[in-house]
């Protein structure tokens, strides 16, 4: 019986950010999915796992675990495999910069400022909020800017070596791009651009894809 069990929805960033992070390790992992946003709240017992209902969460024998940076640090630092932490101190802090500026800025206008509105809401048969929509791209744009500076000439955000920081990105990015204006501000920054075509090859991205990329793929 699996003693680790990640709980949370496939379709979530954060959920994904997870899963990423034990599929780059290789770690045998149960995966549950806790449907948190239904007409009946959050599950109770999923209230056990998470005082505050959000995903993802991890359990690991007696050990339970939220909030997605904590628990991407733990499997790299408990599992066996790549490290997806830099040794040196300086890329390991700028990898932490990523993370917490992704969090704090990128997050909620690339998720749910633009792809909630142009693509979530329209194939729930609701209309976009245009304004929601052109409030966020003006923060997204500075977030690209800023992540495409960062990662200059090298392979990853990070350094020479794939980190957390393009695990946390990745998700919200691959969302970002699924509608026509992230697509469009992508482009402008082509070792971005670049940078997400390579991450999106890998085989812990595809085994981890939303319905809504599959549906894309499929309609494409």
């Amino acid at each position: 019986m699996n003693d680790l069990t990640l709980y949370g929805l496939s379709r979530s960033v954060y959920t994904r950010i997870a899963r990423l992070a034990l599929e780059e390790k290789g770690v045998d992992y149960g995966f549950e999915e806790v449907e948190i946003f239904g007409k009946g709240g959050v599950p109770a017992d999923h209230r056990k796992r998470h005082p505050f209902g959000r995903i993802p969460v991890l359990v690991h024998g007696d050990f339970t675990l939220y909030e997605t940076g904590a628990i991407t640090r733990y499997i790299d630092e408990t599992f066996p495999g790549p490290g997806l932490q830099p040794a040196d101190p300086r890329l390991r802090a700028r990898m932490n910069q990523i993370i917490s500026l992704l969090d704090a800025y990128a997050y909620r206008p690339m998720v749910w400022g633009v792809f909630v509105q142009r693509v979530s809401v329209p194939l729930q048969g609701g209309s976009t909020d245009e304004q929601t929509v052109s409030n966020a791209l003006p923060v997204i744009e500075t977030c690209i800017n800023v992540l495409g500076g960062m990662l200059g000439g090298q392979p990853y955000l990070a350094g020479d070596k794939l980190t957390l920081a393009d695990l946390h990105a990745a998700p919200m990015l691959l969302y970002l791009t699924l509608a026509l204006e992230g697509k469009a501000m992508l482009s402008k920054r082509p070792e971005l651009e670049r940078w997400l075509a390579s991450i999106r090859m890998r085989r812990s991205v595809e085994k981890t894809r939303s319905i809504y990329e599959l549906e894309q793929s499929v309609g494409a």
